[in-house]
């Protein structure tokens, strides 16, 4: 028998510190952390090498992760995301309360351009693809909603790292046949919200195109900051 003193239900130990890890809730994420855009299905070699667990491992905790929707294994025996990750992505975006201002300006701007439109937020070291609008171009720029991509690579990636600025122009770097600008949005009190963009084919990004997007852009971030409740958009 243990000589650990019994413990209640429902509360910690106090030698435990609030911010102390749970290694199982942590390994469950980084199997989640497995899956992207590039490989949405994967299978239990792809996890146990991405992840670096052992197959047994990974079986137990797909096991409880498919018990609540969050991962699933087809007959082929690849695994997925399971419906309850698209139900926290949709309560995540409805969270920023964004979309009754966010969606028409994109619409506008996705027009005017004749590009696709979108507004990307900061996650940790990410970015993440809150809300766009694809242009109606056959040839055209397509990144989903909740999409996540990298912060060091982008106009939108850029603006984020900075908090503001202005304009910024990418040639290129997250895809060599994609250009994009994008600049702030910022909500009440001047706090920085996001990053508005266009992206399209570099061919479609010339001087002179890049001329006439530009003040599209910038005026559709200033509407939008202001409709958030920003005294002025600021660009440097």
């Amino acid at each position: 028998m243990s000589d650990t003193p019994a413990r209640k239900r429902g509360r910690p130990p106090a030698e435990i510190a609030p911010e102390q890890r749970v290694e199982a809730v942590e390994r469950a994420l980084s199997l989640l952390d497995a899956f992207s855009l590039e490989a949405p299905r994967l299978t239990l070699a792809d996890l146990a090498r991405r992840t670096g667990f052992y197959p047994s491992t990974i079986l137990r905790l797909a096991a409880s992760l498919e018990r609540f929707g969050y991962l699933l294994r087809g007959a082929d025996g690849l695994f997925r995301l399971g419906p309850a990750t698209l139900r926290l992505g949709m309560q995540y975006q409805a969270g920023f309360d964004l979309a009754e201002h966010m969606r028409p300006a994109l619409a506008r701007l996705s027009a005017a351009t004749g590009e696709t439109a979108a507004f990307y937020v900061r996650e940790g070291g990410d970015r993440i693809c809150l809300f766009r609008h694809e242009a109606l171009r056959t040839i055209r720029h397509s990144v989903p909603e909740g999409a996540v991509l990298p912060l060091d690579r982008g106009a939108s990636g850029h603006v984020l790292r900075a908090e503001g600025g202005g304009v910024v122009l990418s040639m290129g770097e997250r895809d060599a046949e994609t250009a994009s600008l994008a600049c702030p949005v910022f909500a009440a009190a001047g706090r920085f919200l996001g990053a508005l963009g266009v992206a399209g084919p570099m061919g479609r990004f010339s001087e002179a195109e890049r001329a006439r997007i530009t003040p599209l852009l910038e005026q559709s971030a200033a509407e939008l900051s202001r409709a958030l409740g920003a005294a002025r958009h600021r660009v440097a």
